[in-house]
């Protein structure tokens, strides 16, 4: 249980409003469509299999085959999973014959992934 203090650390008990402040947070927000995309972009590294296949991606371009060897899952839900990261523009795809190899999309991908890594291995 919270005690007093800490449940009214979030409460501002005066009634003074920093107007330059204010004015200097809202003039640097992004754009509230952008902010709605970015909550969507971290809504997808919200799941562990799609950061297990991304983990992997890192290590090399793999087809469906593989990633379902490699993670111990079945194809059916690797192949679920791509679709999600295909949506979201984190992977890539590309056809050898019958064979379609994934990559990550770009090195912004590995970027994202290593913040929130060490971010989570700050304990």
């Amino acid at each position: 249980m919270k005690s007093s203090d800490e449940k009214n650390i979030a409460l501002c008990k005066c009634n003074v409003i920093h107007e330059d402040v204010v004015n200097k947070v809202t003039d640097k927000m992004p754009k509230e469509e952008l902010l709605y995309d970015l909550a969507e972009l971290f809504k997808v590294f919200g799941d562990s299999t799609r950061v297990k296949i991304l983990s992997a991606l890192f290590q090399a371009e793999m087809c469906v085959c593989d990633l379902a060897v490699a993670l111990s899952m079945t194809q059916s839900a690797i192949s679920h999973q791509l679709r999600v990261l295909k949506q979201a523009n984190l992977v890539k795809f590309r056809r050898e014959g019958k064979i379609v190899y994934y990559s990550l999309s770009d090195n912004h991908i590995m970027s994202i992934f290593d913040q929130g890594l060490l971010h989570v291995q700050e304990k």
